[in-house]
């Protein structure tokens, strides 16, 4: 699916407003992937990054009159998204939350050699693989909420500074400083601890089973193994639809994108066949 322009969006915006509802469902589909793309970063897990999606789109609907275009429509998103996201309670790691020094002393003083096989029968390798991109999302729950945010925003959206301050509501500067230290620290815990992306001792194999018995991975549901992988043209598209109002340009890149799970996108279809379309229409 291509991306639409920003007159495309703006007429699906006027269009839904005044009750169209396929408009509105066209204007769901645009921007579902990477609002799930987002959340699952933020939250660490495919279950909470689900829910805090629907939450999102549905809290989008309902405000959509409110859009004014005055920055992109995916702009707009992105800061319903975030401050969503930065205020969400219902998911794992704010629960438990992590930090550096904890799972840096997990890398270091677990015995994973003591632990039995639990693959199931499921190819080691696989599962390295499975673990790899989900420590990969839970070790950005070290960082605190507003730096994690940040960090996506900047390391993995690579968004332009001027639209993540106007998305974190903080200067450019002062996005660029925090961002600049945050990438730093998390350059140096994985120099120090992870085998896979720096020089430490951790690698996802010799931890296969380790992270089976401490509830990490599922060998019976392994999410990133079966989650459908998106274009990174379709991510970079979504950035330009988000600098096109400011004239930037910037190179993109972006560490595996996923489609917003099918069977979760029932519930918010569900939603629109049955609410008031009179919610979002302009007073």
């Amino acid at each position: 699916m291509n991306k639409k322009t920003n007159t495309e969006i703006q007429d699906l915006v006027d269009k839904a407003t005044a009750g169209d509802k396929s408009a509105l469902e066209m204007l769901v589909e645009e921007v579902q992937d990477i609002v799930f793309n987002l959340s699952l970063r933020m939250l660490g897990t495919f279950a909470d990054a689900e829910d805090a999606t629907q939450d999102i789109l549905l809290k989008m609907i309902t405000h959509l009159s409110s859009f004014r275009g005055d920055s992109s429509f995916t702009t707009w998103v992105f800061s319903i998204a975030t401050h969503h996201l930065k205020n969400y309670k219902k998911h794992m790691f704010a629960r438990h939350p992590l930090s550096f020094a904890y799972y840096g002393d997990d890398i270091e003083n677990a015995k994973i050699q003591d632990v039995p096989d639990l693959t199931q029968n499921v190819e080691k390798d696989i599962l390295a693989e499975e673990l790899k991109m989900s420590c990969t999302n839970v070790m950005l729950q070290c960082l605190d909420v507003e730096s994690r945010c940040i960090f996506i925003l900047g390391t993995m959206f690579q968004l332009d500074s001027r639209i993540a301050g106007e998305i974190l509501e903080m200067t450019p500067e002062a996005y660029r400083q925090r961002l600049s230290r945050i990438r730093k620290k998390m350059a140096e815990f994985l120099g120090q601890y992870c085998g896979e992306y720096g020089g430490g001792r951790c690698k996802c194999r010799d931890r296969v089973n380790y992270a089976i018995q401490n509830h990490r991975i599922n060998p019976l549901q392994l999410d990133y193994r079966t989650a459908a992988e998106i274009p990174v043209q379709t991510i970079r598209d979504v950035k330009h639809a988000m600098e096109e109002i400011d004239d930037l340009s910037q190179d993109f890149s972006f560490c595996k994108p996923y489609r917003y799970p099918e069977h979760t996108k029932s519930l918010i279809q569900d939603f629109l066949a049955s609410t008031q379309l009179s919610i979002i229409r302009k007073s």
